[in-house]
């Protein structure tokens, strides 16, 4: 199993609940879209497509959420025929992460949320404290900051 994260207090937290849930793939992102880290992925173009994806399923399940019953939806579980997804926030001092997992038989969604709730935490407690306000990532600079990430993800940065 290979973790990569652009951020490395992440990579011990991520590498714990892969090993304990035995899921199949992973991505945590920022709401905005951006990777933070993945696992299983073999191509960048598809964990570019996982996280827009995440991030807009994200976006458009916690406004309707709130629309419905005055909060965000955050827990998103779909039970395919062969493999599981769930989707879920992570917060941290650092701000909110999406976290994007894949399982299959080898595991079950109770399970995966109930070392969904340890990741959380660990994830919490791996997270150093913010030195300085966060730098915007601007709309002229998303794509370059994109491609950054996924440079280093895999290995090409």
């Amino acid at each position: 199993m290979t973790i990569t994260a652009v951020e490395t207090w992440v990579e011990a937290p991520l590498r714990k609940f892969v090993e304990e849930a035995r899921t199949v793939l992973g991505l945590l992102l920022h709401p905005s879209g951006q990777v933070v880290a993945q696992f299983g992925f073999a191509r960048a173009v598809d964990v570019m497509s996982a996280c827009a994806l995440a991030a807009a399923i994200h976006a458009s399940s916690g406004e309707l959420g709130k629309q419905l019953e005055g909060k965000a939806f955050r827990g998103l579980h779909h039970p395919g025929r062969d493999r599981q997804l769930y989707l879920a926030e992570a917060a941290t001092s650092r701000g909110a992460f999406i976290f994007l997992t894949v399982f299959d038989q080898e595991s079950s969604f109770g399970l995966v949320r109930m070392y969904f709730d340890t990741f959380c935490k660990d994830l919490a407690a791996a997270a150093p404290p913010m030195s300085h306000q966060p730098e915007v990532v601007l709309e002229d600079r998303f794509e370059h900051e994109l491609n950054r990430n996924l440079a280093a993800l895999f290995g090409r940065g």
